[in-house]
Order: C-alpha cells, then structure tokens, then sequence
C-alpha cells in the first residue's frame, strides 16, 4: 500500500476549515497505508482563530497534524509542506488549499492514476473566482509557453498527486523561499518530458473568508516572477 501525504497551506481561513477539514480527513484516512498517511495543515502565521480551529479538529482526527509556523507566503509554506512528506517517507503527495474551492470528490481519478504518471496536475477548465484571475492563469500560461517552450493548460493549480520520486527530483531546484513552487514543479514535469497528465476539476467560487492574495499582489508576484523564470531557463 502506498503512504499518502496531503499537504494544505492555511492562512487565516479558520471560517472555512471546519468543513475543509471534514471533506479531505475521510480521504486520507481510506488511503492510511500502514496507519502512515497524514492531513498536514500548515498553519502560515495566521492573525485569526486558524490555529485554534484546527487545535480543535485534532481531537477527532488523529491523522491530522497541524504545523504552526511564521508567516512567510503561500510558496515557501508549500515547499515546507512538501519537504516535511519526503522526509517522512510519504510515497505520494497531494496538495489542495484550505479555502473549500477543490472538490474531494475528484481525488480519487487522481489516485487512479498513481501508478501511470509521475505527476496527475488539475485543470481548472471553468473557474468560479472569477474572470480577473482566469485571464492570469492564462496569461501565466503563455509565459511559460515563452520562456520554456512548454503548453500546459493550468500551470498553477491547487489540485495535484505527485509521486514522491518526482517530488524530490524538482523540489531541491526552488529556493526555500520562492513564491511560486507549484508553477515550476509542473513546468519541469513538461520541460523534461515527465510522465505527467493534466486531469479538468472543478473550481467552486469561495464561499467564505476572504482570499488574502490581492489582484495588486498577483501582479507584483508576477513581475518579480519573469526574473526567477529566466534563472530557471539560463539552469536548464
């Protein structure tokens, strides 16, 4: 049987985690090879009552770890996530995000195909977030069509199994603090001509809480992007 991390960053989301909690804790516990799987929720410095939600959702989910940490960004709170599996020995990682937008139900197409690719990526092929942030997804893909030559469909998406093998052949190439890790641990799957498949999800509108991450912040991750992807090509 094969150990099954899921990794799920948490910023200020104590309003959705309850339910977020409810929905993915039955996956992981059908999937605990060897009563090794965890649910690690990485707690990213939250200023709300996330960490004692979750403080709460322990008491009944013994699978659930709960990682409290400064805040540092999405991106380096997910390679932290990520090493935290492959030190653990997890033979597959899933990520998804705490905000209720990713359907649990459609997990299991995902595991399915474990043993087919290196690496199953959602696509988001109708977004309910809206259209601003359709259009730089898009945007985002034809940069990276741009500087490395590669088509994928939804480069960014909080909705992907990698195997463990895949996942520590990429990791080690982003800095710790980079902003932007499930971008590129897609690109490099395309670049290099992975086993890798992309897999249409759905992408329900959020219900509750409010996203942290700003049309204005998007932007300025962005520029600041352009530069990291011409090191990443210059590298490869």
């Amino acid at each position: 049987m094969d150990v099954l991390y899921i990794v799920i960053p948490a910023y200020n989301e104590a309003q959705n985690l309850p339910d977020v909690i409810r929905q993915w804790y039955p996956i992981v516990s059908s999937h605990n090879a060897e009563g090794k799987s965890k649910l690690i929720v990485l707690n990213d410095g939250s200023r709300d009552e996330t960490q004692d939600v979750l403080e709460e959702l322990k008491k009944d989910c013994p699978l659930l770890e709960v990682v409290n940490k400064e805040n540092e960004g999405h991106g380096p709170t997910l390679i932290r996530g990520y090493k935290q599996a492959l030190a653990e020995h997890a033979d597959f990682i899933f990520q998804t995000d705490s905000d209720g937008q990713t359907n649990p139900n459609e997990f299991e197409s995902f595991w399915e195909k474990r043993h087919d690719y290196d690496a199953v990526f959602g696509n988001r092929t109708e977004r309910g977030d809206g259209k601003q942030r359709a259009f730089v997804e898009k945007t985002l893909c034809r940069i990276l069509h741009h500087y490395f030559r590669v088509s994928v469909p939804d480069a960014n998406a909080p909705f992907r199994l990698m195997s463990a093998e895949y996942l520590a052949k990429y990791l080690p190439r982003l800095r710790s603090d980079y902003n932007l890790p499930n971008v590129m641990l897609t690109v490099f799957g395309v670049y290099y001509h992975d086993r890798v498949t992309f897999i249409p999800i759905s992408f329900a509108p959020r219900t509750q809480g409010k996203n942290s991450i700003n049309m204005k912040k998007i932007f300025r991750i962005g520029r600041n992007a352009l530069k990291d992807f011409r090191d990443f090509k210059h590298a490869m």
